[in-house]
């Protein structure tokens, strides 16, 4: 007979999220020794999680966290929208997050190798995955520095955690604006702070579309030069942010409030779950 008890099984329960029967078993295998039976339940999900390497992550949250010089935004991704509201699943995505921003990591593959406690990042997940029976993965890092930070994460449902994540840093006094620009972030998914940062190759290539499209509509050869540079406009009123129409009043543009609000947006960053 197994040298345990009921309140072995409970305890071992407890602490690693297992059902009765897998606990039981495990228990009796070790012949009583927590500690063995930990490592054969971990053992267990890690061959799950080896199973599990190919399915989808289109669940999961967007966390953040100011580190005062910078600030470190992350998405943590799983299978279900049931793990992703799971209490363990939120407090693993706490200690991912506390421990990527402590490392100063800026990357994905410095993220997962970052110290976890007596694991690394990716090992940590690792293990919780074999508990929570899902395929979970640190999909995305950013590292945004700046002097000031405007931070907003906003929940697509009120059961789930955040889904959308924007990190703005800036300068100025009105934390206020910086906030709503960061909620307009959200809104609009800019991909580039102003028009001069949207790679060349990006630009010549919509140049090339546009023009096309404009000829295959029978403007005037005379006209195309105007017509194109006019729908590059639209292009970067799309994709750059200080170019765009400010969501709270679409009469002007983002760079107009920020230079009445006396702020000068450095930098941002914007994760959506699954996208």
């Amino acid at each position: 007979m197994a040298n345990f008890n009921l309140a072995d099984v409970k305890a071992l329960r407890e602490q690693l999220g297992t059902g009765m029967v897998d606990t039981k078993n495990a228990l009796v295998e070790a012949e009583g020794d927590l500690e063995k039976a930990t490592e054969i339940l971990r053992l267990k999900g890690a061959k799950g999680n080896a199973k599990r390497a190919d399915r989808s992550t289109s669940e999961g949250l967007i966390a953040a966290k100011d580190n005062g010089s910078s600030t470190t935004l992350i998405e943590l991704a799983c299978e279900t929208d049931f793990v992703a509201k799971n209490d363990k699943f939120v407090a693993l995505a706490d200690k991912v997050l506390e421990a990527v921003a402590a490392s100063g990591a800026a990357s994905l593959e410095d993220a997962l190798a970052a110290p976890a406690g007596d694991k690394t990042v990716a090992q940590l997940i690792d293990d919780e995955a074999a508990i929570l029976g899902e395929k979970v993965e640190l999909r995305r890092v950013a590292l945004v520095s700046g002097e000031k930070f405007a931070t907003y994460l906003h929940k697509t449902s009120k059961d789930l955690p955040p889904q959308i994540g924007v990190v703005v840093s800036y300068s100025g006094d009105d934390a206020e604006t910086a906030r709503a620009i960061a909620q307009h972030i959200a809104m609009f998914d800019p991909q580039y702070l102003t028009r001069e940062d949207v790679p060349a190759d990006i630009v010549d290539k919509e140049r090339e579309i546009v023009t096309e499209i404009s000829k295959n509509e029978g403007k005037p050869e005379a006209a195309l030069p105007k017509i194109v540079e006019g729908r590059l406009t639209g292009f970067f009123k799309q994709v750059a942010l200080l170019e765009q129409d400010y969501a709270r009043d679409s009469k002007v543009q983002v760079k107009k409030v920020l230079a009445d609000a006396k702020l000068d947006v450095t930098g941002f960053a914007r994760f959506k779950v699954g996208a």
